[in-house]
């Protein structure tokens, strides 16, 4: 049996910045639909690779180990020819393996103000690619499908909110007295809420269990990348803070509500139609009242057809 042909897709390390190469890495696929995709990628955001029914081999890129880990790195690569390897991070891997012609990011060139744009100029010369840019995607498995079920089985049923209020930094965190009050607000528009973060965000999950009424299931720290997307994949609507959990949900599908303080929107909100943000004034997060977040919310499902009903 002839082995199928290659393309390599070498994508960024933080989760929301591998999210944002999929509509990159989609485009591949769209193209090259007969190709498996290896994929260089970080260990920490790699597992939402895994259920991707087109990619080859994950190989992990380990910064720690340095000029080794990247000697190493292209040995591994060199086992096999690329028709096309397509570099976000530099141009330089790409002169030391086999391969075809060769895509990576143009520096001082942009598709337009937004991250995703500016990761198609890695397409270059190599023609026959899609104009249109596709959305965001993430894949779920049978087994993740299944781990959440479990996780979810004691939570009521119905309108499910997803809220992450974390982030990587806290410049970026709104205060969390504001979540709370946000879950007043809605109180009779949702049945329950996941909470969703890291493990530094846990305690912030339970301040919310303890301040709100509606059931909160906190899910922070608590569980795999796959198993969250599973949790979040049918819920009704997400709000949370500039992280990459808001790009998961974007690319779920799912409503999202993206509170941004500093930072710059137009370059990395998430991507897709499904996706709105809501700024802070003059980027002070805690001046933003959880009443504007509420509305943003509201207006932002009414125009996706799908207006928040009471729950009486």
């Amino acid at each position: 049996m002839t082995e199928k042909r290659r393309l390599l897709f070498i994508t960024l390390s933080n989760i929301g910045d591998l999210v944002m190469t999929t509509p990159l890495l989609e485009a591949l696929h769209l193209s090259y639909p007969d190709h498996l995709i290896d994929i260089v990628a970080d260990a920490r955001s790699s597992d939402l690779l895994l259920p991707c029914p087109y990619r080859g081999r994950i190989i992990h890129k380990e910064k720690k180990e340095g000029v080794r880990g990247s000697a190493k790195l292209v040995m591994t690569l060199r086992e096999r020819y690329y028709d096309i390897p397509i570099d976000l991070r530099s141009a330089l891997l790409t002169l030391f393996i086999s391969c075809g012609q060769r895509g990576f990011k143009r520096r001082g060139t942009s598709g337009g103000q937004h991250a995703v744009q500016h990761h198609f100029t890695a397409l270059g010369a190599i023609s026959g690619l899609p104009v249109e840019i596709p959305p965001a995607t993430l894949w779920l498995d049978d087994d993740a499908k299944e781990r959440a079920a479990g996780l979810l089985a004691d939570l009521p049923k119905g309108r499910r909110l997803v809220v992450a209020p974390g982030a990587n930094w806290p410049g970026k965190v709104w205060p969390i007295e504001h979540y709370a009050a946000l879950l007043g607000a809605l109180e009779h528009h949702f049945d329950s809420v996941i909470v969703v973060g890291s493990k530094d965000d846990y305690n912030l999950g339970l301040r919310l269990k303890a301040a709100a009424r509606l059931p909160i299931l906190n899910l922070a720290g608590t569980t795999g990348l796959l198993e969250v997307a599973a949790c979040m994949a049918n819920a009704s609507a997400f709000v949370g803070n500039d992280s990459g959990l808001g790009h998961m949900a974007a690319a779920l599908k799912i409503p999202t509500v993206t509170i941004f303080g500093p930072g710059q929107p137009e370059r990395y909100r998430p991507w897709g139609t499904r996706a709105t943000v809501v700024l802070a004034p003059k980027a002070e997060l805690a001046a933003l009242k959880a009443d504007v977040v509420a509305e943003t919310l509201f207006a932002h499902l009414a125009s996706h057809a799908e207006p928040v009903q009471k729950v009486e």
